[in-house]
């Protein structure tokens, strides 16, 4: 009996693939089957006209030229702030951030706000399924300060459990970050709730939103947390470019962490005072370009509609689920009842790096590897999964071509079938 999901004919995935110019194209002599997403995603042209656009035409530094390339500049980059803004429901611009990336926006907060607020015998709270990004600037904050990085524990499904979050809150805990998204299990965490729990303990939440941003909605101001990162290469956007969401409140408060350029209001030899939201943030010339590209991306992204590109990747991943469960010797590794776009496997008859490379030979790109989330493998006695990852451009028969490539690996490694 037929029982495998229906794609919704509304959404008009090959449109939506005709966009990206990069999955023309062939790989060892095949079409190339991209599913390495949670690494980065492929750009529609919409970004790459915008970031030629203003290389070709309005090149010019921001904030401080009187000149008309450097307002058309300026203009551009503080648009991008704004789009941002409204992507992520935030209240106001001076709540949102640029930096290079998720990673460096992390850092800023335990480097700014963890060095303020964080002392000798005071806890950090993280969980299980966290990628290194979320993890080491928190102990290297810990190590700094003479503080305990807690750990709320996940289950053998991949799922964190409130009530494990809860429990390792105390009176010492400052501040508390979970990832929105596994990038190694797919898992989607109920951040709203885990949010709630923390702030009845007084403790402030930041958000990991890399890996979430562009699968599901995000509404900071509905899921009240007090920071969220994410990272533009992820979202169909440039790379090098990402953002912090902060509570102006906390934002305010916060000290600088890196010195020069727009985040200085004025520089004497004896002392220096700092420059207004959010420019206080953003030392040294901004990575314009790719505010602008971001911008673009993310009007791209708002203009599919996330609730239809939500549904769309995940009658997909059922799909996927039922597609390599068939594969002789494969197991998913994370099933919560609440995922999205991923699907990690390992299989009896090969490593996973044997798995990437013969696939890669048939124009499949996965990921193998511990996918920079050490801890999540040793939670699952693995050194390594194989990934697929989805976007909002593929479709059953990307999912049907990494199933025979599949096929080929357990051929061509002795196991079954």
């Amino acid at each position: 009996m037929e029982t495998r999901a229906v794609i919704p004919q509304e959404y008009a995935v090959e449109s939506v693939r005709a966009q990206f110019p990069a999955l023309h194209q062939l790989v060892h002599g095949k079409p190339l089957i991209y599913l390495d997403n949670a690494a980065t995603t492929q750009k529609p042209d919409v970004v790459l006209d915008a970031l030629s656009g203003y290389y070709r035409n309005d090149n010019a530094n921001v904030h401080r030229g009187v000149h008309e390339l450097s307002a058309r500049a300026t203009d551009a980059y503080e648009g991008a702030r704004d789009q941002v803004r409204s992507f992520l429901g935030a209240n106001k611009v001076e709540e949102i951030i640029f930096t290079r990336g998720a990673t460096e926006s992390i850092n800023l907060v335990a480097q700014s706000f963890g060095r303020a607020n964080v002392g000798a015998g005071d806890e950090v709270l993280i969980t299980g399924m966290e990628h290194h990004s979320n993890i080491v600037p928190w102990q290297m904050l810990c190590t700094e300060r003479g503080a305990k990085l807690c750990v709320a524990p996940i289950s053998v499904s991949g799922e964190l459990m409130p009530g494990e979050w809860e429990r390792r809150l105390t009176p010492r805990t400052r501040i508390a970050a979970v990832t929105h998204m596994s990038n190694a299990l797919g898992t989607v965490n109920p951040v709203r709730e885990l949010v709630a729990i923390a702030h009845r303990a007084g403790v402030p939440v930041l958000v990991d939103g890399a890996q979430a941003a562009y699968h599901v909605p995000v509404n900071v101001a509905d899921l009240g947390c007090d920071f969220y990162a994410f990272s533009g290469h992820k979202v169909y956007g440039p790379t090098g470019i990402g953002v912090l969401y902060g509570r102006e409140d906390l934002l305010r408060a916060m000290p600088p962490w890196q010195g020069g350029g727009d985040m200085i209001a004025s520089v004497t030899f004896t002392g220096s005072t700092w420059n207004d939201l959010p420019w206080k943030f953003e030392a040294g010339t901004p990575h314009i370009a790719g505010a602008i590209g971001l911008a673009a991306a993310l009007r791209f992204l708002s203009g599919l509609g996330m609730a239809a590109v939500g549904k769309h990747e995940h009658d997909l991943l059922k799909y996927a689920e039922e597609r390599l469960m068939e594969v002789p010797g494969l197991r998913i590794v994370g099933t919560a009842a609440a995922k999205a776009s991923v699907h990690s496997f390992v299989m009896q008859a090969a490593h996973p790096h044997d798995i990437g490379t013969i696939v890669d030979r048939e124009g499949v790109a996965i990921r193998t590897g511990h996918h920079c989330a050490q801890p999540v493998m040793q939670r699952f006695g693995i050194p390594a999964t194989a990934r697929m990852s989805l976007a909002c451009y593929n479709t059953r028969a990307d999912v049907d071509a990494l199933a025979q490539s599949l096929y080929k690996v357990v051929r061509l490694m002795g196991g079954e079938g």
